[in-house]
């Protein structure tokens, strides 16, 4: 297990049954970057890759 994964499962644990929006999400990114700019890169590679997850390979 990561690190990481304590977060992921905590935040399951914790919001899993809770329905957002992609906005929402957003605004909690930006919110987060804001507070914690060092994590910017990491931040902006998620929302990236999560903006993407549809697009075609081939691509």
């Amino acid at each position: 297990m990561y690190f990481t994964d304590r977060g992921i499962e905590e935040l399951a644990e914790r919001r899993g049954a809770e329905e957002v929006t992609l906005t929402w999400v957003s605004d909690r990114l930006r919110e987060f970057v804001d507070l914690n700019p060092e994590f910017e890169t990491p931040v902006e590679r998620l929302a990236t890759w999560l903006a993407r997850l549809d697009d075609d390979e081939d691509d």
